[in-house]
């Protein structure tokens, strides 16, 4: 989906309700502004439901102030006026008091922008903004300060966040990104000791194997790769909608009886994925005019060590990957259904997923379905789309119910005894 060919009344409802859904603001809380390139500011407008918007609630304040539209616009335009007159390059502006970034602008700290690769790269700096009451010249003000010193990410002093961007999708991004390394800071911290990259190790991450693969043109698709991809979809929007993985990074596979396999592409927003945006590979070269995933190396090298795995999802769970940004470890043998799902889950060094993807794609196997990357993110592997699904939510499941577990009672984990009948009944190899 280009958003470009998408009217700015539109993307603020698309959005707001992206952002509602998710349960990041309140039905009252919030406001959203695109800048056209007429000098129109779009607004949502004030004291509407959130959750019930339409284009014809969206307000347009013109260049000299006059405003058309059926409401008051957002009692926090001075601050979106503040924010597009400081930085003419910002075309987009997001306001909103999702929990976890609430809690730390109560706290006055910023979240730990390098618990996870993908955060400094989404949102390399975020600066705090001093409290004014909401909807004042002050307050704008002082964001207009923040965004003055060319930082696009305000945390507002007992209030939540202010986001600038080109675009509506690059604001929503960055806003997802900084709420999902808030939310896992948070729950790390109840699970252990968090762990965060040494500086500039996010760099590992920044692979090009993606953009230099050779193209081919497919001669036709069979109905087996239709309905792969036609699953595939499926899967990707229900785990977007889940918080599996954010808009724009996780990638899920699915081998081919030829060999070759279907991944999802590179920075393209997981909500509105559609069948054709999917990226064959084959051979070691990718569909002509699309680009897929940067792990697109790694899930090669799963398939061709693996013949018995025949679907790879790499994903970001926030409470499973509470325990990789931790030393704590993650053990299954809480409840049978866990173990027999997962059985052994490693976790695995961050450089080695990048530096060593062939050594990591040895380490997946039928006893070990499942690895915790440090840092990085979940990988869970099966022999068909649906197992590997079904793995990845109780991987996820599991450590919330672990997380849960830790503040009312020491776990009792299930005996090596009972690990015994488990894997006689269940008929589960060594």
């Amino acid at each position: 989906m280009n958003i470009q060919y998408i009217h700015p009344a539109d993307q603020l409802v698309m959005f707001m309700q992206r952002i509602y859904d998710k349960g990041l603001t309140t039905m009252s809380g919030g406001n959203l502004s695109i800048m056209d390139d007429s000098g129109n500011i779009w607004i949502t407008p004030a004291g509407v439901d959130k959750g019930s918007l339409t284009r014809r609630d969206i307000i347009c304040v013109k260049p000299d102030g006059s405003i058309t539209g059926p409401h008051r616009p957002s009692s926090e335009l001075p601050f979106h006026i503040s924010v597009y007159k400081m930085r003419p390059d910002l075309h987009a502006v997001l306001h909103a008091h999702s929990p976890a970034l609430v809690a730390f602008s109560t706290v006055r700290r910023i979240p730990d922008l390098d618990i996870i690769p993908t955060v400094r790269k989404v949102c390399p700096e975020v600066r705090i903004a001093e409290y004014a009451i909401p909807g004042s010249d002050k307050l704008g003000e002082n964001i207009g300060k923040i965004f003055a010193e060319n930082c696009d990410i305000a945390l507002l002093e007992n209030h939540g966040v202010c986001i600038g961007a080109a675009d509506m999708f690059t604001a929503f991004q960055r806003f997802e990104t900084l709420n999902y390394t808030a939310t896992l800071e948070v729950l790390a911290t109840k699970v252990g000791k968090v762990h965060p990259l040494s500086a500039g190790a996010y760099r590992l991450s920044e692979t090009s194997y993606h953009l230099k693969m050779d193209d081919f043109i497919p001669n036709s698709h069979s109905s087996e790769e239709l309905a792969a991809r036609r699953d595939m979809i499926a899967m990707i929007r229900r785990s977007y909608k889940m918080g599996l993985f954010t808009a724009t990074h996780g990638t899920y596979s699915v081998r081919l009886a030829d060999g070759s396999f279907l991944i999802t592409p590179f920075n393209r927003d997981r909500a509105y994925l559609e069948p054709e945006d999917l990226v064959r590979v084959k051979a070691g070269m990718k569909e002509l005019g699309k680009t897929p995933s940067r792990a697109v190396r790694l899930h090669e090298m799963i398939y061709q060590n693996n013949p018995g795995i025949n679907a790879v999802l790499l994903a970001h769970p926030v409470h499973a990957m509470a325990f990789a940004v931790t030393d704590t470890p993650f053990d299954a043998r809480t409840i049978p259904e866990s173990y027999v799902m997962l059985r052994s889950v490693k976790k695995l060094p961050y450089q080695e997923i990048y530096s060593n993807p062939e050594t990591l794609s040895r380490e997946l196997d039928e006893v070990c379905p499942a690895v915790m990357v440090e840092n990085d993110s979940v990988i869970v592997v099966g022999a068909t789309l649906l197992q590997a699904f079904d793995r990845l939510e109780v991987l996820e499941s599991t450590s919330q119910s672990i997380i849960n577990s830790f503040a009312i009672g020491e776990i009792v984990r299930i005996s090596d005894s009972e690990i015994a009948e488990i894997k006689k009944a269940f008929n589960l190899k060594d």
